[in-house]
């Protein structure tokens, strides 16, 4: 289920695209898989239709998705479009994370520091 948040600066449609290219990365969705309908998802995210066709038709034209006979999409995705994807994410998620550091004043050292921290304990299972 997406989870959309009315009060982020982006658009409707970009956080569906960006929950459902999440979804992808985490294993969630596989190629070939269906998505919900145009109809289906815009009623159980309660957003207008065209705002979700509009979403479908850019992963579309990202070649993520694709739209065969009757109306249906499918995760029609190359192991190289994931691959970018992921950086894509990473890059988004990266870059949110450096804005803070930025405006709470955190030094890059400092930051490298904390990040190798994190990494070591998530690789050994010691996260939370």
């Amino acid at each position: 289920m997406l989870q959309l948040d009315l009060k982020s600066r982006k658009s409707i449609y970009e956080q569906v695209m960006d929950q459902l290219k999440e979804q992808i990365m985490t294993g969630q969705m596989a190629t070939g898989e269906k998505l919900p309908s145009v109809r289906e998802l815009s009623k159980s995210i309660t957003v207008n239709p065209n705002t979700v066709q509009k979403a479908y038709r850019l992963l579309e034209d990202e070649g993520i998705i694709s739209t065969v006979p009757g109306a249906k999409s499918i995760l029609d995705i190359s192991p190289e479009k994931l691959a970018s994807i992921k950086i894509e994410l990473l890059q988004s998620t990266a870059l949110s994370a450096v804005k803070s550091m930025i405006e709470m004043h955190i030094t890059k050292d400092d930051a490298f520091r904390v990040m190798e921290e994190l990494w070591d304990k998530e690789e050994k299972g010691e996260s939370k």
